[in-house]
């Protein structure tokens, strides 16, 4: 199925109006955008280093994930809202760009991936759990989220 027509209508919208007609205001909202990304981002990786055994040693992973877990949905949410609003600043330009693409695959992998897979198996005790699966798990969540960040910041170049 094609999804042209949401990105003609995103590019016609009232909020491509907005966010092409007033800089200041897309800058705002570009700069939220950016901590919410250094909140997910910070949250991945402090819990998957203290999976990994490298950071917070001393406190509980079962812990550190718990509080982490809160922060990464609330940066997950304000990278989403303010990213559609950006989107709609350049949203036919992106449709034809296949980083943009690569990136929207694996944010949908990283969210389906926390949410399908991490926390559920870590939802119990981390002690109850092999090892090998908390370091893989953390593992695969850092390439994962690595391959976000890197085809987002790629996106400017392509």
């Amino acid at each position: 199925m094609d999804v042209l027509f949401i990105f003609e209508w995103l590019d016609g919208s009232f909020l491509a109006t907005i966010s092409k007609a007033y800089g200041g205001v897309f800058a705002v909202v570009q700069m939220f955008h950016l901590l919410s990304m250094a909140l997910l981002g910070g949250m991945v990786i402090v819990g998957d280093l203290r999976l990994l055994n490298v950071l917070m040693t001393d406190v509980p992973s079962d812990t550190v994930l718990e509080n982490t877990n809160k922060w990464f949905t609330v940066g997950l949410v304000g990278l989403v809202l303010s990213g559609i609003f950006m989107s709609s600043a350049v949203a036919l330009k992106l449709y034809y760009n296949e980083m943009y693409w690569a990136k929207m695959t694996a944010l949908a992998v990283g969210v389906v991936f926390v949410y399908a897979i991490r926390r559920p198996l870590l939802r119990y005790g981390h002690d109850t759990l092999n090892p090998r699966v908390l370091k893989v798990t953390a593992i695969t969540s850092l390439i994962i989220w690595f391959t976000v960040a890197a085809s987002g910041r790629w996106i400017g170049f392509s």
